[in-house]
Formats: structure tokens, C-alpha cells, sequence
């Protein structure tokens, strides 16, 4: 048994120094607080590609917004995992997560200053092909991408899953392209914000795609959702697909 789990071993470690997958932890700062992102990318892929910026949900930079930067790696793109919380605040509780929340969105400035600082690591790599940038964000993350674009920062587009609705300035006149992916039974977005979300956008004429899935809740493209103990996460298996291909099909088309 020791022999094969030692075999198991040696397998495990060669797959991992042959893995095209690279990252690195990345050190920056804003208003005092340490903030550390991850950069991946695929070094199999040779010269500038386009490159993407993942912004967390509200529990803080954990596995999962990681584990989505790596996806976006494996097709083909780099992509930077950034920290909007800074000082190492992740958590499962979810009264925490929520003081963390509050804390960035109560200075929409620091806010999005913050998110320009996770885009501006993505550029600096020096691996991103011109201005072919797009940023895509879960849950807190969603709604901070949706910022980015009211600020029209220099992204070609932004993609929000089962994001919140900050709504748009009176005088937005949107730059970058935007996908709203979106569970029909989150519970935590009204039917009537949504509404009132989509009057104002096609009000101002700013284009957008808004994809909604039936029965499905907040969170539904995290398979880990339903260990929060909030009833209102949960896992969606089809919606998770279809949603990243819906995602991946933007990028092809604006890449």
C-alpha cells in the first residue's frame, strides 16, 4: 500500500510540473489596506493574449473566484483574481460578509478605485494583447463589474452572474458591452429592481444582453452555494453551463 501510494504520489507531482497552468500572488495596496490578487495564465500560450478580471463575491477573495481565474486561464486567457477587500478578509459567515460588503460599497469612489487597481494588475503582466480586456464578476462581483462599465473603465465588456443591480447614473452613455446573467428565483434581487434596472439602461440607450434562468437562485453557479446555510443559494448545474458558454461566446465574438 505504501509503494502505491507513493506511485500515486510521483504521478501527482509529475502532472503538476507539467501543468500549463501558471500563478502568481500579486502585492498591491489602497488606502492602507494589503491587497493581494492572483494572475493565471496559461504558459503553453505564446505572445499577448486577451486578458480578464474576476472579481469575488462578497465572501472575499476565496477559492472559488480563484478556481474561476484558472477556467479562464485554461481557455486561453490571462486572468487576474483580484482582492477588493484587502488585509486577507475572506469568510463563510455570512453577517461578516456583508460588514465586508458595506465597508467597499459605502464610498462608490474608494470602490471603484479599488476595482481600477485590480485592472491595472492585469495590465501591468505585460501578457495582455492591447485593449482586449473584459471583466466578469459573481454576486458583490457582478455588481462591481456593472460599476466599471458606468465608469466606462477600459474594458471591452463586463459580464455579471447572479450580480446585484447597482443601478445606472442619469447621464450614462456605456462604452463597454454588458451581459447580465441571472437567476429568475434569486430571492435577493426583486423583480421589480430588475425592471427598474432594464427601463433605465434602455432609457439612456446602453446596450445590453440579459440572460435570466428559470427556478434558478443566487449563487447557482457556485457548486459550494448550498453550504452557506442560506436558503436562497443554491447550485444550478444547467445554468452554470449554459452561462459560462454564454460568457465565452461574448469573448469571441469581441476578442
Amino acid at each position: 500500500m505504501k509503494r502505491l501510494l507513493a506511485f500515486f504520489g510521483l504521478c501527482t507531482f509529475a502532472l503538476t510540473a507539467q501543468a500549463a497552468i501558471q500563478s502568481k500572488a500579486v502585492h498591491y495596496e489602497h488606502e492602507g489596506a494589503k491587497l493581494t490578487g492572483y494572475l493565471y495564465w496559461d504558459d503553453k500560450v505564446k505572445g499577448k493574449r486577451p486578458g480578464v478580471m474576476v472579481t469575488h463575491e462578497w465572501w472575499g477573495l476565496n477559492g472559488y473566484a480563484k478556481h474561476r481565474a484558472q477556467m479562464l486561464a485554461e481557455l486561453g486567457y490571462v486572468s487576474f483574481a483580484a482582492d477588493m477587500y484587502g488585509d486577507g478578509k475572506v469568510t463563510d459567515k455570512p453577517a461578516q460578509a456583508k460588514e465586508y460588503m458595506t465597508e467597499i460599497t459605502s464610498d462608490p469612489d474608494a470602490w471603484m478605485e479599488r476595482a481600477s487597481l485590480g485592472l491595472e494588475q492585469l495590465m501591468k503582466s505585460g501578457m495582455v494583447k492591447g485593449d482586449k480586456v473584459a471583466a466578469i464578476g459573481y454576486c458583490f462581483g457582478g455588481g462591481t463589474s456593472l460599476k466599471m462599465a458606468y465608469n466606462n473603465m477600459p474594458v471591452k465588456a463586463v459580464v455579471s452572474f447572479h450580480g446585484s443591480f447597482p443601478m445606472p447614473p442619469e447621464d450614462s452613455q456605456l462604452k463597454p458591452e454588458v451581459l447580465i446573467l441571472h437567476g429568475e428565483a434569486d430571492a435577493f434581487v426583486k423583480p421589480e429592481i430588475v425592471a427598474a434596472w432594464k427601463d433605465k439602461m434602455t432609457a439612456k440607450g446602453n446596450k445590453f444582453t440579459f440572460v435570466g434562468y428559470e427556478g434558478a437562485r443566487h449563487g447557482f453557479t457556485n457548486p459550494g452555494a448550498g453550504e452557506f446555510g442560506i436558503d436562497n443559494l443554491k447550485y444550478d448545474a444547467a445554468a452554470d453551463k449554459d452561462s459560462w458558454q454564454q460568457m465565452q461566446n461574448l469573448f469571441k465574438r469581441i476578442f
